[in-house]
């Protein structure tokens, strides 16, 4: 939310001034040189400003500044006014001790924009956590990138305040305006921006881009011969850039493709290794998963959420101490990660460390107070202990945060028919499946507890209701079974029985149970004869 308002906050900012350029040097005709000349030689005449008068000119920029400011009003209401909270893996140079070397690396920033724009080949999602090492000394060869923006840009400055041709100053100060102009609120000049280089920040500085390299090809194009020359040379541009923009927007089809065509361009950015780790996890590739993890803490040792999730991928493996290890560095490295307190006390919970894992969650949920999972998580330790009345509460309080979590409903109503509290999980079942209703975990626990209070009929609509959600659920077949042995329907529960364990044929319980009916129903056939 931070970042998608401070990015709206930044696009006022540049539409405001994109509009006041296009105002007052192509509708108001706004001669730049001769206005400085004449502030220059302290020429009290300053004819323009009766033209910018009667023009309405400035009638326009005090609606438009007004306008821009009741935007950022809105936005300061809605976000507060104080600025985002950024680190130093998101934009290394702004948290440099040495100016000089902050000075160098911005310019340098800069250089790389303007490559951006004139050759948009390396493209990345993310350009922070160590993409761009940062510039330390004048002896670094990349300041050559520095010197060449800079001649570049006070050359098209210098001919856009000096030519003797008007339409030329007009149309260069206009294309150096859009440029710029969109450029300055992510330039670190006013206030810290929280990346290295955004590619979304160039999309209005485009503009000015297009503006001065069509402008460059005409004036070149007027004075050569060879016109049908630059106009293969601009028929080639355009044809490469568009397959490049058809390559490009391939790779935003997939997280996948996206993530890895940032290898190539970043291979020391951190997040671009957790990204493709995280990717992997989410489609079952733990094994690839746990290696970019690993590459990921190799080059950032303090990111904190590679650890985290690495940790988390170790625990379902069982690899519990190294799991251990990795979240109680996590959490040392940023005490406030809720999450990774919680993933730390549910290990320790799996390593029989009972005071440890207790005290860890609750200081998840010192961190984060609207923490349903962790409450969930803690009422399994506390199950585990047998403190059945806290268990109780907590699974509440997960519900009460969070009323569709479904394991935390389930749990209640397991323990309390477990502990023969039928009334309860009865009671307990009903209030989840009014707030879930379509959820047939739960339907089959409380059809077992109806079950045992004798209420065979409600138990078995809910039963069934279950099993058409959920047909290759072996236990519910065989639940269900068990319910019609009880109440006397023995060739439904002979179906069921059999269905049960052609879904799980190791269920020793299912086996047991079947055995019981048939040798029941093979005496019952012997009375009959």
């Amino acid at each position: 939310m931070c970042d998608l308002l401070c990015c709206k906050e930044d696009h006022i900012k540049e539409t405001q001034g994109l509009n006041a350029v296009f105002d007052i040097l192509v509708i108001g005709k706004f001669n730049v040189l001769e206005i400085v000349q004449k502030v220059l030689h302290k020429d009290k005449s300053l004819e323009n400003l009766g033209m910018l008068r009667n023009g309405g000119l400035l009638f326009r920029m005090t609606l438009l500044t007004s306008g821009g400011a009741g935007m950022l009003y809105v936005r300061w209401r809605i976000m507060g006014t104080g600025p985002p909270a950024f680190t130093e893996v998101d934009n290394p140079a702004s948290f440099a001790d040495s100016m000089l070397v902050r000075a160098i690396n911005y310019n340098y920033y800069y250089s790389l924009n303007a490559w951006l724009l004139l050759c948009p080949w390396w493209l990345c999602f993310d350009w922070s956590m160590g993409c761009i090492p940062l510039i330390k000394s004048v002896s670094d060869w990349r300041v050559i990138a520095l010197a060449a923006l800079w001649f570049c840009l006070i050359g098209l400055i210098c001919q856009a305040l000096c030519s003797e041709d008007g339409h030329k100053r007009r149309i260069l100060t206009l294309g150096l305006g859009f440029l710029v102009i969109p450029f300055l609120p992510a330039s670190n000049l006013f206030f810290r921006v929280g990346f290295v280089v955004a590619e979304r920040v160039l999309y209005l500085p485009s503009v000015g881009y297009c503006v001065l390299l069509t402008f460059g090809f005409g004036a070149l194009s007027k004075h050569t011969k060879k016109k049908k020359l630059i106009a293969a040379v601009v028929l080639g541009i355009l044809f490469i850039n568009t397959l490049r923009c058809v390559k490009r927007s391939g790779e935003w089809r997939s997280e996948e493709q996206l993530f890895r065509s940032a290898l190539s361009v970043c291979p020391l950015n951190a997040k671009v290794h957790y990204n493709i780790g995280k990717n992997l996890a989410d489609k079952g590739n733990q094994t690839a998963a746990i290696r970019y993890y690993r590459e990921a803490v190799r080059l950032n040792p303090k990111y904190v959420h590679a650890m985290n999730n690495l940790g988390n991928i170790l625990k379902e493996r069982n690899e519990l101490q190294e799991a251990e290890e990795l979240l109680s560095l996590a959490v040392q490295i940023q005490p406030d990660f809720a999450a990774a307190w919680m993933n730390l006390g549910i290990v320790q919970n799996s390593l029989k460390r009972f005071e440890a894992a207790e005290q860890s969650y609750w200081t998840a949920i010192k961190h984060r107070r609207k923490y349903p999972d962790c409450y969930y998580n803690l009422g399994r330790l506390y199950a585990d202990l047998n403190r059945h009345v806290d268990a109780l509460n907590a699974w509440r309080n997960a519900t009460v945060l969070k009323p569709e979590h479904s394991l935390a409903w389930n749990n209640m109503i397991i323990l309390l028919d477990n502990t023969g509290n039928l009334a309860q999980a009865e009671a307990v079942g009903r209030e989840a499946l009014e707030l879930i209703p379509n959820d047939h975990s739960l339907m089959f626990s409380l059809a077992n507890v109806l079950g045992k209070s004798q209420k065979y009929k409600e138990s078995e609509a809910l039963f069934l209701k279950a099993i058409k959600a959920n047909p290759n659920a072996a236990s519910y077949h065989g639940n269900l079974a068990v319910l019609y042995h009880r109440w006397g329907h023995l060739d439904l529960a002979k179906k069921h029985y059999e269905i049960s364990l052609q879904l799980d044929p190791m269920a020793s319980g299912t086996k047991e149970n079947y055995g019981l009916l048939r040798r029941k129903l093979e005496l019952m056939q012997k009375k009959d004869v």
